[in-house]
């Protein structure tokens, strides 16, 4: 649903990401929007590797394909569904049509999972290379649900924005069902607020890692333990895994403490983040201090043992606790700052 998906003369595509559902979404709104294009009776679509087949892709057919003038038509698009498993050799032939294609025809590669680096290396070269997902930060997510709404059938305003955004959390792959449901229910072109928005939402998504952190350091208790509830449930995060994400947001300011790190880009060398996270945990770092740095890490070791059986609390009772301690060591650091730091 993104603006400008398809572009005329373009040889070639490559959909990818790690979300299976969205990187098919893409794929087929891609597919559609290159019908569109080119003129539904001047294309034909031919489908190849299945992900729901058992058999294995004869790559090729791909290439005779795609390398074959279309018959009662202007253009042959030729979809594969699944590059990811592909051998180096079926990667050499692909990548050798995309130095030289036919202009009668455009190739969409699909790869739910990591993309091939040299298939990649050529989509790039000749066509064009779609991330199917945004990137792993809140702002970046913010911004993909946003371009996806100003190019659905309906019009969200600013409250029903932020709701939806929320509401969805890492689970994007309901975003299209959502819109097209607001759309059947009230008309091409409405303007949807909350309130008509609320009843489409259905159970809240689950979150990024990051989500929690970012309540942790802003020493907002109840939205950290909200956050700690759709990681475990709907996000289906195992709670050694909630308690390594913890650990390496600590961690990185424990490796911070102490050291003559003063911008983002040291912060980043120093603890392996990319930048922007780097500069977060280095304001955290610097506004905890180190005794409350050293707690956290005392209180991540003790959970760590009780999540693993050492008093017999229930794994979800000493998360909870657990975030909650943690949260209010930044809650008494950010009051004594006289300001709370902002969240991304």
């Amino acid at each position: 649903m993104t603006d400008s998906r398809a572009r005329a003369g373009c040889p070639a595509y490559l959909v990818h990401g790690e979300d299976a559902g969205l990187v098919f979404q893409e794929a087929g709104a891609l597919v559609d929007d290159l019908t569109e294009l080119l003129g539904e009776s001047n294309a034909v679509v031919e489908d190849y590797g299945d992900p729901g087949r058992e058999e294995s892709l004869d790559i090729g057919a791909v290439l005779n394909a795609c390398r074959t003038p279309p018959f009662l038509a202007g253009c042959r698009i030729v979809v594969v569904r699944d590059v990811v498993g592909l051998d180096s050799a079926s990667q050499k032939e692909l990548a050798a049509y995309l130095a030289d294609p036919l202009d009668t025809s455009v190739l969409v590669l699909v790869a739910a999972g990591r993309a091939p680096a040299a298939l990649v290396r050529a989509v790039s070269a000749a066509g064009t290379v779609i991330a199917a997902e945004p990137a792993g930060n809140a702002r970046a997510r913010a911004q993909w649900i946003a371009e996806h709404v100003r190019s659905s059938p309906v019009n969200l305003d600013s409250a029903a924005n932020t709701l939806l955004g929320e509401h969805l959390g890492e689970d994007l792959a309901r975003l299209e069902g959502i819109l097209g449901a607001l759309a059947a229910a009230y008309g091409t072109g409405s303007r949807i607020g909350a309130a008509e928005l609320t009843p489409f939402l259905g159970e809240e998504g689950g979150v990024a890692p990051y989500d929690l952190t970012d309540a942790i350091d802003e020493g907002d208790m109840s939205g950290a333990i909200r956050a700690l509830h759709r990681l475990t449930a709907a996000g289906e995060r195992h709670p050694l895994q909630v308690l390594g994400a913890l650990h390496r947001h600590y961690g990185a300011m424990l490796r911070l403490d102490g050291a003559e790190v003063n911008n983002e880009a040291a912060a980043a060398a120093a603890t392996g983040l990319s930048p922007y996270p780097a500069r977060k945990v280095l304001a955290q770092s610097r506004r905890l201090g180190h005794d409350k740095v050293a707690r956290a890490v005392t209180l991540l070791a003790d959970a760590d043992l009780d999540v693993r059986g050492r008093t017999g609390w229930e794994p979800g009772l000493v998360l909870e606790v657990l975030v909650a301690r943690l949260a209010q060591l930044s809650r008494i650091s950010a009051g004594a700052a006289g300001a709370r730091p902002r969240r991304r």
